[in-house]
C-alpha cells in the first residue's frame, strides 16, 4: 500500500534552471536521451557500468559519479535506463542503489523495459521514503532516441507524470500515462508482442522475395507504403538489405522482453502463439551468437532454417 505519499500532492515541475537530473545507464539509447536533456539546459549527473561509454556525454557537460547512490544524492529527478530486471534491482534497490540516498520528494523514473511486478516493488519501497516513482519504458529504438521521437508509456500518479513531462518532451513525441505503477510496463509488453510477430513477418517476407528472385529494394518500395507497412519494415528492412545488423535494440534484450511478455501472459491465462513462435526464433538466433546484434538479424536465423544464405547472392 503506497500510503506514505498522497498521489494528489502537487509535485514541483521540472525546470532546467533549478532541477538537477541524475541518469543511470548510458547505452545505445541512454546516450542520445541524455544529450537531449543537456541540450534542453539541464545539468545531468550520471553513472554507467563502463565509464568509457559516457565520455562523450562528459565532454558535453555532464558530471560523472561512481555509483547510482551518488547520482541520487545529487538529483531531484533520477532516470534509470539499464538492461535487465536484475539491473533495475541493483541500481535502484541495491546496497549502493539510488533509493539508498535519494532525498525525500525526489522522483525516480525507470525507463528500462522490465517486469510490472518489479515496478510496483520499487514504488512501494520508494513510498516508504517519501520518494515518487514512475515506470516509463519507451519504444522507438536507437532512431527514436536519437531523433527524440520516442513513445513513452508511463505508470504512476498523474501529478508526478506532469512534473516530469518537461523532461519527457525532450525525449519523445508520444507521452501517455497508462495508469498506476506497473501500467507502463504492461503497455510496453503490448508493444513488444506486436513487434515480435511483425519482425518475424518482415524476415519471412524478405526471404520470400529473395528466393523468388525479386529486387528487394523494389519490393520494399511497393509494400512498405501499403497495408503491410510497419515501423520495422520502413526502418529495419533497409538495414537488412545493407547487411547492417548493428544494434538499435539488442537481440539479447528482446529475448528478455519476450520472456517477460510470455510470463505475464501465462499469469493472466493467455496463450499467445505468435509471441511464443517469435520467442523460439529469437532464442535460436541468440544461441547462434547474435545476441549483441540488432533485432533485424532475425533474417539470418530464418534463412538458415531454409538452408538459404543471407545476404542472398547478387544474381538472385
Amino acid at each position: 500500500m503506497l500510503a506514505v505519499i498522497d498521489p494528489q500532492t502537487p509535485v514541483t515541475s521540472a525546470d532546467p534552471t533549478t532541477t538537477r537530473i541524475g541518469w543511470i545507464g548510458t547505452g545505445v539509447m541512454g546516450t542520445s536521451m541524455v544529450k537531449h536533456l543537456l541540450d534542453g539546459g539541464y545539468h545531468v549527473t550520471l553513472t554507467n557500468r563502463t565509464k568509457t561509454k559516457a565520455l562523450e556525454l562528459l565532454e558535453l557537460g555532464a558530471s560523472w559519479v561512481d555509483s547510482p547512490a551518488e547520482v541520487a544524492n545529487q538529483a531531484d529527478i533520477i532516470f534509470s535506463m539499464v538492461g535487465y530486471p536484475h539491473d533495475v534491482e541493483e541500481v535502484l534497490l541495491g546496497e549502493h542503489g539510488a533509493l539508498s540516498t535519494a532525498i525525500p520528494g525526489a522522483i525516480v523514473v525507470d525507463m528500462t523495459t522490465s517486469e510490472p511486478a518489479l515496478a510496483i516493488k520499487v514504488a512501494k519501497a520508494a513510498a516508504e521514503q517519501a520518494i515518487h516513482v514512475l515506470d516509463a519504458p519507451v519504444s522507438g529504438g536507437d532512431i527514436g532516441a536519437r531523433n527524440a521521437t520516442l513513445s513513452i508509456m508511463i505508470g504512476g500518479p498523474e501529478s508526478v507524470v506532469e512534473a516530469v513531462r518537461p523532461c519527457f518532451e525532450l525525449l519523445g513525441t508520444t507521452i501517455v500515462r497508462q495508469g498506476d505503477h506497473g501500467a507502463g510496463q504492461h503497455a510496453k509488453m503490448v508493444n513488444q508482442i506486436l513487434v515480435a510477430s511483425t519482425m518475424v513477418a518482415m524476415a519471412e517476407g524478405l526471404l520470400y522475395a529473395a528466393r523468388a528472385g525479386l529486387d528487394l529494394e523494389t519490393v520494399l518500395a511497393s509494400v512498405a507504403p501499403g497495408a503491410a507497412g510497419s515501423w520495422s519494415l520502413s526502418n529495419l528492412a533497409p538495414r537488412v538489405l545493407r547487411g547492417d545488423f548493428a544494434p538499435g535494440f539488442y537481440v539479447d534484450h528482446f529475448v528478455k522482453d519476450l520472456g517477460i511478455a510470455i510470463a505475464e501472459s501465462e499469469r493472466m491465462g493467455l496463450h499467445l502463439a505468435g509471441l511464443s513462435n517469435a520467442r523460439e526464433l529469437y532464442g535460436r538466433l541468440q544461441d547462434q551468437g547474435y545476441g549483441q546484434n540488432g533485432t533485424q538479424a532475425l533474417v539470418i536465423a530464418e534463412a538458415q532454417t531454409s538452408g538459404f544464405a543471407w545476404p542472398p547472392p547478387a544474381s538472385s
